[in-house]
């Protein structure tokens, strides 16, 4: 063998070892970036319920990526919809009535995360499709300095009060799950059903005509500059804005009744990160989790110990006996006929 062949079979030998080798870095490389990547979670604004430390802390604890989304509940549901043969989410969260609407229409995958057997019955689906992380119940949030010495009001009907006129406001019930949760609220407080929603439609329609403020999206901010005094919304904003942004605000659970409002989550049928996002699930209900969101004062659906300086923090339980948990499949299976009274009667 003259010198130019040994020289390339010694080449050839050298190809042939390097390859095997190249390619399988270049699984390795492709699982672990498949293992950090990305988790896209719809419906995660950091100024709500304590998202922006909890996505923050899950990403630390795993590399995996996972950057916040300012959808509300029914923006959320529409891009599920829209996007739903060529998904671009991982996870949605919303309000449990809108996670009961999107597995009724296949846009969620089932998949029960650790701790799935501690959450309550009514507070999952029982095949995983969504479940519940934490909730609130509706409280009147109000901006005691922009009150300019008018006495907090502390019932449905003193919203109806001219002194309370354009100062009272809360999330459009058309677009967002605390919206329509406010307006199932004083539909009861008002002596109506999930079957009768005429005292909840009367009610309503005078707080319109008082200058009721109907925002689309998360309107916390708006308390806090005045631009809302009264807003009717989930009571751990209000502990969020008074204890956490110092700010000069008051939580008011009304005197004839409010509703508790879950929050569930769920894996996107299809999603393109799946694994990801049965990651980001998985942390939700963790110990670490469930306490970060004790943090904006969401009570958490596990059965955890919440930090006593928070608790002492929030409203006597002698308060929230007055909130109620409805039944939310009903809720959601009438929720297209109360919406559109609102939009034909209310508005």
């Amino acid at each position: 063998m003259n010198k130019r062949n040994i020289v390339l079979a010694l080449l050839l030998l050298f190809l042939l070892m390097v390859l095997p080798l190249g390619a399988s870095g270049d699984k390795e490389a492709s699982k672990a970036e498949e293992t950090k990547g990305m988790v896209v979670s719809y419906n995660t604004p950091n100024q709500w319920a304590n998202w922006g430390a909890v996505l923050q802390a899950f990403t630390a604890k795993t590399g995996i990526t996972a950057p916040s989304d300012p959808k509300n509940s029914g923006q959320t549901m529409a891009a599920l919809e829209a996007e739903a043969k060529s998904p671009q989410a991982d996870t949605a969260y919303f309000g449990i009535v809108f996670g009961i609407e999107a597995a009724k229409k296949n846009l969620l995958a089932a998949f029960k995360p650790n701790y799935f057997d501690e959450i309550p019955a009514n507070l999952k689906d029982p095949e995983g499709k969504w479940f519940t992380i934490h909730q609130g119940s509706i409280a009147f949030i109000i901006n005691t300095a922009e009150l300019k010495g008018l006495p907090l009001p502390t019932s449905w009907a003193d919203l109806l009060d001219k002194k309370y006129a354009g100062k009272v406001g809360f999330l459009d019930p058309t677009q967002a799950a605390v919206g329509y949760s406010v307006y199932v609220a004083g539909n009861l407080a008002m002596g109506g059903t999930l079957d009768n929603w005429d005292p909840g439609v009367q009610y309503f329609k005078k707080l319109v005509a008082n200058g009721l403020i109907l925002p689309a999206q998360t309107a916390t901010a708006m308390v806090q500059q005045g631009e809302i005094p009264i807003l009717i919304d989930a009571d751990f904003n209000g502990y969020k804005l008074k204890y956490i942004d110092n700010a000069s605000v008051e939580v008011v659970i009304p005197k004839e009744g409010s509703i508790s409002i879950p929050y569930v989550i769920s894996l996107v049928q299809g999603a393109p990160n799946s694994e990801n996002g049965k990651a980001l699930l998985n942390f939700t209900l963790s110990d670490e989790g469930q306490k970060l969101f004790t943090e904006s004062y969401l009570r958490p659906v596990r059965n955890i110990s919440i930090d006593p300086a928070i608790s002492a923090r929030m409203l006597p339980d002698s308060e929230y006996a007055r909130v109620s948990y409805p039944d939310f499949a009903k809720m959601r299976d009438v929720q297209a006929d109360a919406t559109a009274r609102w939009r034909s009667e209310v508005r």
